[in-house]
């Protein structure tokens, strides 16, 4: 029994040795690779471990017009990594009593209305943060991207009746931005104020994320913001930032890998923050249904890693690596690409926000960090993401130029 015992304790120690994270000098080598080979001017990283802070650096610099340094504070628009946000404020609404996952959305929006009528009847709260409508990939979001689209929240509401669904209901995952436009709409209604204030007030102020705020105009001090980067024909070119002048409940939120470094370590402590986290911002039983599976996806064949499930919960992506569960969500902006990522049973989380639309950067420097902790060795992201990188763009221009050929 003792010999049993001790070649336990000897499996036990030497999975817990294999891991070997990167150091700082590692991340800081892989970082700077990352930015020269995918081209992006700054990155913004941070890791999290066991509710401490272990790396904390900005990277580059916040725009190839002024060259001013990347660091720490400085601001990033989020994009749909704000889609968390907004069902935590919902989950804040959930647990004070004033709706239920699954109250239905024509009892809060009489007008709602969507292309089915049953769907209409039947169509809940989670249903709008979940992608699975039965409306195809991005139906509608011409009326909110880009900027320049300027149909009101009451208009939107309006036109979604005029969306033909492509699958059944609850069937099919089909990401969706026009139904957090929507959720938005339930936070004002139900709270009586902006999703704006809402979202400032009762997740940020709270825990201390000083330099965030929930839209471009509510940020106070814009000194330390980044440039949207966006390559053409080659060279990389500063763009206008991509402002949610009206619909941030979607992506409008914009904050820096310190503030994002609070909000991580709620999601890990599921609600509960402070030093003894004494304090709670929503319930455990309503994280719980966060990162709880809601919409099945395909699982992608091409991953290194040992993975079994893929879905969506509510705000979050959540799959499997090797047998961890791996929660994480990206973000799109015209020249701005973020993700967060946490691997909860280690207490692991990692943010990266970049100012170049290439998302392969972010991913790059993700996976190789997890790879540290998972003692994963062999995996060159970096070189396997450039190369499928060049690949998708030579794919892409093929088929451009025969359009244009044909034009």
């Amino acid at each position: 029994m003792m010999r049993v015992l001790s070649l336990l304790l000897l499996s036990v120690l030497f999975t817990t040795a294999s891991g070997q994270p990167l150091t700082e000098k590692q991340t800081d080598r892989l970082t700077k690779r990352v930015m020269k080979e995918f081209s992006v001017p700054g990155i913004a990283v941070a890791v999290i471990k066991d509710d401490s802070v272990i790396h904390m650096k900005g990277y580059g610099v916040r725009s190839i017009a002024t060259r001013q340094k990347t660091d720490e504070h400085t601001l990033f628009a989020i994009a749909s990594n704000t889609k968390a946000f907004t069902v935590a404020a919902l989950g804040i609404l959930v647990d004070e009593g004033k709706l239920a996952w699954e109250t239905k959305v024509i009892d809060i929006i009489p007008e709602f209305r969507l292309y089915n009528s049953w769907v209409t009847d039947e169509f809940m709260i989670k249903d709008l943060l979940c992608h699975r409508s039965g409306m195809g990939l991005g139906a509608g979001d011409l009326m909110s991207w880009p900027d320049s689209a300027m149909f009101t929240t009451a208009e939107i509401i309006h036109n979604l009746r005029y969306l033909k669904q492509t699958s059944s209901f609850r069937t099919k995952y089909d990401y969706d931005n026009l139904l957090y436009i929507v959720a938005g709409e339930v936070i004002a209604r139900v709270s009586g104020i902006r999703w704006e204030d809402f979202v400032e007030s009762r997740i940020m102020k709270p825990l201390g994320m000083e330099g965030s705020a929930a839209s471009i105009k509510g940020i106070k001090d814009r000194t330390n913001i980044i440039d949207a980067h966006v390559p053409v024909d080659g060279k990389l070119q500063v763009v206008a930032k991509q402002e949610g002048k009206i619909h941030n409940s979607v992506g409008g939120v914009y904050s820096n890998i310190n503030d994002l470094s609070k909000w991580v370590m709620l999601q890990m402590n599921h609600g509960r923050y402070g030093q003894a986290l004494e304090k709670q911002i929503f319930s455990e039983k309503v994280h719980r249904e966060m990162w709880t599976p809601q919409t099945v996806r395909t699982v992608s064949g091409d991953s290194p890693y040992r993975t079994s499930f893929a879905t969506y919960g509510l705000g979050w992506h959540l799959t499997d690596i090797n047998g961890h569960l791996l929660v994480y969500h990206t973000g799109s902006h015209s020249g701005i690409e973020t993700r967060v990522t946490m691997l909860p049973e280690l207490k692991l989380g990692i943010i990266i926000l970049t100012n170049q639309q290439e998302s392969a950067a972010h991913l790059a420097v993700t996976n190789a960090i997890i790879d540290g902790y998972l003692g994963i060795t062999g995996n060159d992201w970096v070189g396997k993401l450039k190369e499928k990188m060049l690949k998708e763009k030579a794919d892409a221009k093929e088929i451009t130029d025969r359009v244009w050929a044909t034009v």
